[in-house]
């Protein structure tokens, strides 16, 4: 057999095992979460690509319970922190602590690992913490590791931060940062249920049935899909379509009339490549080994929402980030060709 057959026969087995394991956690996830298939998706494509992303939506909507159950499904270590006001930073990372050795009598510093050291962090209500203690995540989310007191730590991989936030009340929080908001692959919009699913919910968690979740994934296969997605081909004329999207959010000489009324700055150059990464990513999950059009335009939203900053006048005339996206959707030339 010869060397490019041998790697196509690999990658097809590989492919056959992430559909195989996408199946079985969909089972496990369908035994607590009820509906809500474009947030699993988004989540599953946010840990595929081995990215953080964020997840926004009203209390009760079963946020944080998605992303325990996730962690348990992935055999991974979970990790949850409640961000407050007083949160500090060493709360996250960890702190140097004096101790003595009872064999010799001395005493020395020893790092105690904090709650950062996971391989899945759930980061609940972010925007409820200070700017100092938000940026304590940053290095970890950025460089995989921590460094404190001049020491640097290296954390285990996979690693993947998943955070929270409640839009609707506002009072005594601290919004992130566009620069730390750009970190974020995702921005997960989870809506409310519609009755059905709603009713079927109230009724599935008011009774005695307390399912059991199954380890189906463990953190090696984790790490195998994700070095899969980065092997997915992706056609020029769709690498370029997910850049001119990204460079069309930008105000400035040629820009779309309603980018310059309403946006301030537009998505930075990571948004293409995470429109890239996840668009292969997707393609795994639906069964192809190739990125289409249609891979980039479903992820335009949770990829680019976040990274849009609107101005006074998008403001006063309601007009939604998602809106903006919208109208980049329409206006943006799709290519004639290609897959």
């Amino acid at each position: 057999m010869n060397t490019i057959q041998q790697v196509v026969n690999e990658d097809a087995a590989a492919v056959e095992k992430l559909n195989l394991s996408y199946r079985k956690i969909l089972s496990e996830l369908r035994k607590v979460i009820i509906a809500q298939d474009s947030v699993v998706e988004q989540v599953l494509i946010s840990l595929l690509v081995g990215a953080h992303s964020m997840i926004t939506g009203v209390p009760g909507l079963a946020k944080t319970l998605l992303i325990k159950t996730m962690a348990s499904i992935l055999d991974l270590r979970f990790k949850r922190i409640q961000f407050t006001p007083d949160l500090m930073p060493a709360d996250i990372t960890g702190t140097d602590i004096i101790q003595e050795d009872l064999g010799t009598g001395r005493r020395e510093l020893v790092f105690i690992k904090g709650p950062v050291f996971a391989n899945i962090l759930l980061a609940d209500e972010i925007n409820r913490t200070p700017p100092k203690t938000q940026a304590a995540l940053l290095e970890a989310m950025e460089e995989l590791q921590v460094t404190v007191q001049g020491t640097t730590y290296p954390m285990d991989r996979p690693f993947f931060v998943l955070a929270t936030q409640n839009p609707i009340e506002l009072e005594g929080t601290y919004p992130l940062p566009e620069a730390q908001l750009d970190r974020f692959m995702f921005n997960v919009i989870i809506e409310y249920l519609s009755e059905n699913d709603e009713w079927e919910m109230v009724r599935e968690t008011t009774s005695l049935k307390q399912p059991e979740i199954d380890r189906v994934v463990s953190g090696e296969d984790v790490l195998e899909f994700q070095r899969l997605v980065r092997r997915v081909p992706i056609p020029e004329t769709v690498s370029r379509y997910a850049v001119a999207l990204v460079r069309a959010s930008r105000p400035g000489d040629g820009a779309f009339d309603f980018v310059k009324e309403w946006v301030n700055w537009g998505a930075s150059p990571r948004a293409a490549q995470y429109l890239v990464l996840s668009g292969k990513a997707r393609a795994l999950l639906n069964g192809r080994f190739n990125v289409s059009i249609e891979d980039i335009q479903s992820l335009a939203y949770p990829v680019m929402r976040h990274r849009i900053l609107t101005n006074f006048h998008a403001e006063s005339q309601k007009i939604t980030k998602d809106e903006i996206v919208r109208r980049l959707l329409e206006v943006v030339p799709t290519p004639k060709s290609g897959l």
